[in-house]
């Protein structure tokens, strides 16, 4: 297609198409990682992994969606789905009425850890296929794209 050399130079258009690939990755690899949650995406890991990072302390819905770059929406839906698995719960924060805290649930403790593997071993191949270094420069390149764009210096 004509549209071929304008995405082949695009930053963007390769964020975007890398973004869906790994969305795809991670969502193998994260039904590879417990078969009965082949569902799990990889917002759905991310707040599994940050869940039981954090443990014992309480996590906000508002946190996750800050940290992770996120809508409270987009956080919202997930939480619902992974409270459906029996992965987590919410409970109403005891200084504030209108937020909740979340924690995990006995399952979702251990499908985090799975999940948590599951990362690694991803992280282990991406620096054993591509290297520490070339790695590390890649994310700094797109860290600062990302800056600008946030910053809206790119207008």
């Amino acid at each position: 297609m004509r549209i071929d050399a304008f995405l082949h130079e695009s930053p963007m258009f390769a964020v975007s198409r890398a973004a869906r690939r790994f969305e795809a990755l991670a969502a193998r690899t994260l039904a590879g990682a417990d078969p009965g949650f082949d569902n799990l995406n990889f917002l759905g890991g991310l707040v599994l992994a940050a869940l039981f990072f954090e443990a014992p302390r309480m996590v906000k819905p508002s946190q996750l969606a800050e940290t992770f770059g996120t809508t409270r929406g987009t956080v919202s839906h997930c939480i619902s789905s992974l409270e459906a698995k029996g992965l987590l719960q919410r409970r109403i924060d005891p200084r504030d009425a209108r937020a909740y805290q979340l924690a995990l649930k006995p399952q979702g403790r251990r499908c985090a850890l799975r999940v948590i593997a599951a990362f690694d071993r991803l992280q282990k191949e991406f620096e054993s296929e591509i290297g520490k270094t070339a790695l590390s420069e890649m994310l700094k390149a797109i860290r600062k794209l990302e800056d600008r764009v946030a910053a809206g210096s790119m207008e």
